[in-house]
């Protein structure tokens, strides 16, 4: 997280000398757009979903879990409380639609049936995040920023009460993560409104992970741990 931080930190400030240097008196739009004491917008944007597996034994690569990745959608709405001419505490309730497959290596030639080795997790998570988000200062229409926080999921396809397991087919995660987000992005004020791209990971902190009925279950008995890992990419309006 140290080595994520101060990349952000030095990719920031690169940004911001560039774009010091583009215009020294542009005329400024919505100059007064960031003075509010409360903001609000909507985002859109694409994500993509990975686990990080911990495992009980350390058996090498053929009883590894690999993840078949896939990009899904963002969705949500943005409440900004203003701190000072650089903070701002941003509360951005969304939701994140993805798919991923799971594919078991560990199966027998013999046994390794679709029905086996492939199990697909489809997650629609509701997020609620808290983010501080800091910024440099304003270079004409131009303003880099960091911003990171802690953030709460609702997974609706987590299947955590289904009494059916792996064994029936069936994959079970928990309903309630807990996560970290870092990112940074770049404020484009332009003519009417607030236009923002930006970047942002997630990790999650909890076991995701339901085990099976079966402590030897051969989908669930050796993994200690699963966790989300995702990349957002977000366009935001204000």
């Amino acid at each position: 997280m140290r080595k994520a931080f101060f990349l952000l930190l030095t990719i920031l400030f690169s940004i911001s000398t560039t774009l010091a240097q583009f215009k020294e008196n542009p005329v400024l739009n919505i100059e007064n757009k960031d003075k509010r004491f409360l903001n609000y917008g909507y985002f859109l944007g694409f994500n993509q979903y990975d686990f990080k597996f911990d495992y009980k034994n350390d058996l090498g690569e053929e009883d590894e879990v690999l993840v078949d990745k896939s990009i899904g959608f963002n969705v949500g709405l943005i409440g900004e409380m203003r701190l000072n001419e650089f903070l701002d505490l941003r509360f951005e309730p969304g939701l994140h639609y993805n798919a991923r497959n799971l594919v078991y290596t560990k199966f027998p030639e013999q046994e390794s049936t679709p029905v086996n080795i492939l199990r697909e997790v489809k997650s629609t998570y509701i997020n609620f995040p808290l983010l501080l988000k800091v910024s440099t200062k304003r270079f004409g229409n131009w303003k880099p920023f960091l911003i990171g926080g802690p953030s709460a999921s609702l997974n609706l396809g987590s299947n955590e009460t289904n009494l059916d397991d792996n064994s029936s087919g069936t994959f079970r995660m928990k309903k309630w993560n807990y996560n970290y987000e870092l990112g940074f992005g770049i404020d484009f004020y332009l003519e009417y409104f607030k236009f923002t791209p930006s970047i942002r990971g997630v990790f999650t902190i909890t076991d995701e992970l339901v085990p099976d009925v079966d402590p030897n279950s051969p989908w669930t008995g050796n993994i200690d741990a699963m966790r989300t890992r995702g990349l957002f990419i977000n366009f935001t309006f204000e």
